[in-house]
């Protein structure tokens, strides 16, 4: 064969995967909007992704996993899933792919999709929930992004107001339109924001959401804007302990509330651990822990449960925040004062005794500090740790992939195998935790090691939050991953 007619060949093959890619991102669409049910790739988002990312989510793939998964294997599965009339569901269509080439074609694509799905018709039936967002910063942002990109028929959980302080005027929904839509980190908005003033509401998507004034929690009466039985998710950092939370309870139409940030005196959870630990018919209030906690916590686990940790150090480099000065000036705290975008800065951290929360075994064994550095975004853990059994780089790398592609730590942890990883890789990364397995460093006797954790600290945590307020709310689907 010519060089020529080799590349005529490669132009036609690479056609057809971008036509199986079209018809394979109308199957995703169809599911979510019509059934609810979300497909995504080694949990990896697929909706309103295009061609290109697609074929490149499908390539990591087949990396991760060893075998030649295609795009046309991805396809075949879906359509079947497609023709099964799922109730609201979550599928890992990349681990189907993978199981149906161990499968050895014992099975039609037919009969595996059935056998493997056959759980799913079991589901109890989901009631919706409404969710209020309190405070509409960098991770309320993040949130209403994530909740209205994902509301589809709107019988999970539907974001239906967010409050502030002050005024509601029409320049004040504007700048908060504006921020929505536009992000210096992440990109523009994949939806539509107007504003209504008359309303004194956002429109997303279509939907109303009402921007709400209030200096207190407990003076809403959120029953009057048709919300009632809701989950407030508090993201302004204001109120910590289970009192100053409690306020919200008091609102009219609240019956849930999830602190975006350690909390004092409530249940830190970190999702994918600990949250089966509490019962959210018995509980009221939770919190997400912080960024930090939810990287290293899922990694400590693994390594805990297969190892042992006598004792270790975590150091986190950490992205700048907008608790720091953007120029010298005064700070309460040491070293925040200077000047974020130009300095790295030496910290402390609560993150390493407040994975004891999580995992009680590391009560006292992880010593933690922290170095803010000038990126507004991603973020790095560094585990020192002394093992109580031997472990080689390879061991660790072995059993960490391993609770990558099951278990209940899939969604927590994703794998990487770049020699190139850097920090603005991982941005817009949905697990809270990326293993960097190419700087796993191993000594000589393998009981000292050190683990490097990347993390994007805020669209990584804001998943979590996610995960764990659809947890509270009992909105969660049959998933298959």
């Amino acid at each position: 064969m010519s060089f020529n007619e080799l590349y005529e060949k490669e132009l036609a093959f690479q056609a057809e995967r971008r036509r199986a890619t079209v018809e394979f991102i109308s199957i995703i669409s169809d599911l979510w909007y019509d059934d609810t049910v979300e497909l995504i790739l080694f949990r990896n988002q697929l909706l309103d992704r295009n061609v290109s990312e697609i074929l490149n989510l499908v390539e990591y793939a087949s990396d991760f996993v060893e075998k030649p998964i295609s795009i046309f294997d991805a396809a075949e599965i879906a359509r079947e899933i497609k023709n099964l009339k799922l109730p609201p569901s979550k599928i890992d269509i990349g681990k189907l792919v993978y199981e149906y080439h161990l499968d050895n074609n014992k099975h039609s694509v037919q009969e595996f999709v059935e056998l493997k799905l056959n759980d799913a018709k079991n589901s109890n039936e989901i009631e919706a929930k409404d969710i209020v967002l309190y405070g509409f910063g960098r991770i309320g942002r993040l949130l209403a992004r994530e909740l209205m990109a994902r509301t589809g028929k709107g019988n999970l959980m539907r974001l239906r107001a967010i409050v502030t302080r002050g005024e509601i005027s029409e320049s004040v929904l504007e700048k908060r339109a504006s921020l929505l839509r536009n992000d210096s980190i992440h990109g523009d908005f994949h939806g539509t924001v107007r504003v209504d003033t008359d309303k004194k509401a956002l429109i997303i998507n279509g939907t109303t959401v009402h921007m709400i004034s209030a200096n207190t929690p407990e003076e809403i009466d959120y029953i009057s804007y048709g919300i009632s039985d809701a989950l407030v998710i508090d993201n302004t950092g204001a109120f910590r302990d289970e009192e100053a939370l409690g306020r919200h309870l008091k609102a009219k139409g609240i019956a849930k509330v999830l602190l975006t940030a350690p909390g004092k005196g409530i249940p830190n959870i970190v999702y994918g651990v600990n949250h089966t630990n509490y019962n959210p018919n018995k509980v009221d209030i939770f919190s997400a822990a912080s960024c930090t906690t939810n990287a290293i916590t899922p990694v400590l686990k693994v390594i805990e449960d297969n190892f042992g940790v006598i004792n270790g150090h975590l150091e986190t480099i950490h992205a700048y925040t907008n608790d720091q000065n953007l120029v010298d000036n005064f700070h309460k705290k040491y070293r925040r004062g200077r000047a974020a975008a130009l300095n790295m800065v030496i910290t402390e951290t609560g993150a390493g005794s407040a994975v004891s929360k999580a995992l009680p075994s590391f009560e006292g064994k992880l010593t933690s500090n922290a170095i803010r550095v000038p990126v507004p975004n991603g973020s790095l853990a560094i585990l020192n740790l002394r093992l109580e059994n031997a472990a080689s780089k390879e061991t660790i790398n072995a059993t960490m992939k391993k609770y990558c592609l099951e278990g209940d730590l899939v969604e927590q942890i994703r794998y990487s195998f770049s020699n190139e990883l850097v920090s603005s890789d991982i941005v817009g990364t949905s697990a809270p935790a990326i293993f960097d397995s190419n700087a796993t460093i191993s000594n000589n006797d393998g009981k000292n090691v050190v683990l490097y954790v990347w993390y994007d600290n805020e669209y990584g945590y804001t998943h979590q939050v996610i995960r764990l307020a659809r947890y509270i709310s009992q909105v969660r689907r049959f998933a298959y991953y």
